[in-house]
């Protein structure tokens, strides 16, 4: 299993803040996005190529509430982490996105809402 920074694990750890994003079809409200995602892509990009964290054992679920509240769980299997970091997705119909520059890294995710 191709390996990646521990700051890019750890940078990864809390995808719980929804940010929302500019759609121009789609105007999200709480309610419109509340519900549970699992990650459906989940990738680290770097000059070594594209690294699929899914198929090396990653995962990720996040459940949003209607109240605001957040639950949810990141597992980068052999990895050590530091600490908690926030990353803001954006929101799409049915699904929430985010991305993150590391360094010389690109960490990129796709969460799915389960029907």
């Amino acid at each position: 299993m191709p390996s990646w920074s521990r700051r890019s694990a750890a940078l990864a750890i809390a995808l719980f803040l929804v940010a929302c994003g500019d759609d121009d079809s789609f105007n999200p409200t709480v309610e419109q996005v509340s519900g549970s995602y699992s990650a459906s892509s989940f990738t680290l990009t770097s000059s070594s190529g594209i690294v699929d964290l899914l198929s090396s054992g990653a995962s990720v679920q996040v459940t949003l509430t209607s109240h605001g509240a957040t639950a949810g769980r990141l597992l980068l299997p052999g990895t050590g982490t530091e600490g908690d970091h926030d990353e803001d997705l954006t929101a799409a119909r049915d699904e929430l996105t985010g991305t993150r520059l590391l360094g010389g890294e690109t960490l990129r995710w796709v969460l799915t809402r389960n029907r």
